[in-house]
Formats: C-alpha cells, structure tokens, sequence
C-alpha cells in the first residue's frame, strides 16, 4: 500500500527538517498498513500438504469432510477470500462473503457480495441470508471457513424479526454519532440480530467452523469483532438497554427495538447463545492479523530511520480531539526532557478513538485527532504527528487520515482558517483538505484500527 498523495505532502512541510519529518511518518504508516495484508496473514497462518489443513496450530484432515464452504463478511474479508482459495482451490465448495461497495476481487468460487458500510443496508441483508442458508444446510460432516474483519457488523446485517431495516439504519446512525465505543455499538447490533452474537454458530452446529479473524477491536475480544457471530456473547440485552441509556438514545430509539430489548430483557425473547452452548465445541477462532501487529511494523520503520522508538499503546481510545492534545503533550515533553525517549525520536500508538458529533462539518477521528494536536505544537520544528485508519476510510470521509506539523496553524492563519472553528464544527476534513494535508490511500483491503505517528527530530 502507498499512500498516494505522499510527494504532495512531504513537500508541504515548509522547512527541511519538517518535510524529512513528514517522509518519514507516512512512510511509518505504509509499513503499518502493508502489515495487515490480509493474505500475506492467512498465508502466514494457514497451509496445506495433501488432504492436511493445518490453521495455527490446528489439524483438519480435509478427507474427513464431504464439503468446505467459505462464508463471512468484513472489509477485509474479499482479500481474505482470494487467499483461502489460492490455498483451497476447487476443495471448496461453495461460498459467499460481503464487502464493501465498489470492491473488487478475483475469486472464482467464493461469491463476493456487495453491500453498504457503515450504515447497513438490503444488499446485506441478502448477502447475510445467503450466508445463512450454507450454515443450516450444513452438516456434522462440513466445514465452514469464516472469514471476519472489521467491518463485518455493517456488512452482515440480519435484523431480529419485527425490526426492520431503516429501524436498524436509524439506531446505528444514532450510534456511531454520540460517542460510543466500538464494544458498546457492538453490544446493541448484537441484541438486535438473528445472525450476530454466537448466532450463526448457534445455526451451523453440527458443523465445524474455523475462523480467521483480522481484528480490529482493541484486545481482539472475539465476540466483539464483527459482533462476534460465531464465538459465545459476553452481554445481555439488560447490557444493550444500558448503553442506549448511558448516550441518551433509549428515549426516542425505534420502537421495535426498544420492545425487542425490553422483550429480552424479561426473559420473554431469547438470549444470544453463550460459552456453555455445545456449538462452540465445534468452533477454532484464529487471530491472524491485529492492531498491535501493525504498530509494532511502524515502530520497526521508525528505528531503520534512526530514531529512538517506542510503541506506547495498541489499545489507544477516547475522544479524538482529547487524545490529540495528549499526543502534542508528548512531544514537547520528548523536546523538553527526553521523556519517554530521546530525540530523534518516533512514538507509534495504535487502537481506534471516537468523535462526539456536535458541529455540521465533516471529518473523521484521525483527522479531528490530527487537528487537535496542531493547535498545540504550533511552531515547533522538526514535530509531525500523522494519523490513519488503516482501511483507508477516516469516518464518512473518502481520506484515511492528516498529517500535521508545527508550522500548520501558520500556514492555516495565511490562508484565513482558525483551526479552532473547524474543530468546534467538527469539520477537519475541510480545514486539511484546504491544506492538501489529507492522507489519501483509497480503500486498503484490510482494517486493523488506527495508527498514529509522532515523530520529533
């Protein structure tokens, strides 16, 4: 993966240790990209001698099996597809995954369906059932691979009875505007389908299922990434209530969700399956790529430049303009004292923020982030601080991420922006799309969180 307006912003820096600065931040961030490649992990965790399946560890003698269907869903997951079946080939016998819209790539058995992300849409639903219907027929003498990556929430959409979609539309639009985390929108989408939250195991037992995951939920709880549609749910619908309370959504939330809630909550629907039910006996889960994995590739890319390094966080969180502010902190703290490491240094953290929605403009977290830290190191030189979703799509922006130095704001006062209106209007997209400081990559085909660089020389 390049990012494809690098020249561009390497060459906005406006003195030369800046613009070596920028170099080498999103040459940081590439490396922590091309880290996730989805097939380059399954390569890496999965192989086959003979009718032997070996997945990390795992054995599956494939003689065993009258048919191996591939289903699942993600961003990453039409990737994924081509790299199973580069290892499979006519083994399998039939599948269907959702991507993304305007996705492409090369399988030959293995369906690749269209649908929307983030906010869920019909196709999915009809990509979702497909997938369903594999997993009932399937029998004790099948295997399943399901291929999960983030994004697989939004793409795998199957709505309890009684809800429908644009009641589903609405909660999630809701959700993903008030400021909560990925776990706590995770936990209602899983209350709210027949398809997430253990579901799909639930109505593929007796059959074998082996997961490949590519995380991108902080500490790879499985039964949160993608809302965990073949590992045991760790919450309840009284947790799913809390959460529409706790962000003020309960009130005027749908009410076909509310009574499907409240209906679960009594006892009166049923509860997603957990870790005492038998079909998880049948299911191997495999992290094969994660968050912490691509940091530590930046950091590997920050040192083969010189610097001094540390990987801070992978479990990074909160609001994006707070965290942005810290991050500044920590640059003039490493300019100042030589804390956490000398100078030159590189400080890579990696997790996924949030944006409380207050203002009408538009953005994503790493570019609100990115906009925060700037307005505290103004001046500094030799200080970048880049972020970017490592799927190539920052919110409902078509950016990945921004770079900021600290000669930013200067050359936003020269051009009549005031940083601070952008980020009280929640419209960083705007302020760095005026500054050419957009990070562009297009979609990546992979999706492990956010990465965020700081580098002082």
């Amino acid at each position: 993966m390049e990012i494809k307006n690098k020249k561009q912003l390497i060459q906005n820096g406006t003195t030369e240790i800046d613009r070596k600065a920028r170099k080498i931040a999103l040459k940081s961030l590439e490396v922590a990209v091309e880290a996730a490649d989805p097939k380059a992990a399954i390569e890496s965790k999965v192989s086959l001698k003979g009718s032997i399946l070996e997945v990390e560890g795992y054995i599956f003698d494939l003689k065993k099996f009258k048919n191996i269907y591939v289903i699942g869903g993600g961003k990453a997951s039409g990737s994924m597809a081509e790299a199973i079946e580069s290892i499979l080939g006519d083994k399998i016998t039939a599948g269907i995954v959702n991507v993304p819209k305007g996705v492409k790539h090369s399988t030959r058995t293995v369906k690749l369906h269209w649908a929307s992300h983030p906010i869920p849409d019909e196709s999915g639903v009809e990509g979702t059932k497909q997938m369903l219907e594999i997993a009932e027929k399937a029998s004790e003498h099948d295997l399943i691979i399901c291929l999960i990556s983030g994004g697989g929430s939004s793409l795998m959409p199957l709505p309890r009875e009684n809800i429908t979609m644009v009641d589903k539309r609405k909660i999630t639009e809701e959700m993903l505007k008030c400021g909560a985390t990925i776990n706590e929108i995770n936990t209602v989408r899983k209350h709210i389908s027949q398809f997430k939250g253990g579901w799909l195991a639930k109505k593929a037992y007796p059959a074998t299922i082996v997961n490949l995951i590519l995380s991108d939920v902080l500490g790879d709880p499985l039964d949160f990434i993608a809302s965990g549609p073949t590992v045991p749910d760790s919450t309840t619908f009284s947790d799913a209530i809390r959460v529409l309370r706790k962000y003020g959504l309960w009130k005027n939330a749908p009410e076909s969700v509310k009574k499907v809630l409240t209906l679960g909550e009594q006892g009166r629907v049923p509860e997603t399956p957990k870790a005492n039910d038998e079909a998880f006996q049948k299911v191997f889960n495999v992290i094969i790529g994660n968050n912490r994995a691509s940091s530590i590739a930046a950091c590997r890319a920050l040192k083969s430049e010189g610097l001094n390094t540390l990987l801070l966080t992978s479990l990074l969180e909160g609001e994006a303009r707070h965290i942005g502010t810290a991050l500044s902190s920590i640059a003039r703290e490493i300019i100042a004292s030589g804390n956490p490491v000398r100078k030159p240094a590189g400080i890579v953290l990696g997790g996924e923020t949030t944006v409380t929605v207050v203002g009408k403009g538009l953005g994503g977290r790493n570019q609100e982030m990115a906009l925060a830290s700037a307005l505290k190191i103004g001046s500094l030189d030799g200080v970048v601080i880049a972020s970017m979703s490592t799927d190539g799509i920052d919110g409902p922006t078509d950016a990945a991420g921004a770079i900021v130095d600290g000669k930013t704001l200067t050359r936003a006062e020269a051009m009549g922006l005031k940083a601070e209106d952008f980020l009280a209007d929640n419209n960083s997209y705007n302020f760095f799309l005026k500054l050419d400081d957009l990070i562009f990559t297009g979609s990546t085909g992979t999706n492990v969180n956010d990465v965020s660089v700081i580098v002082v020389l």
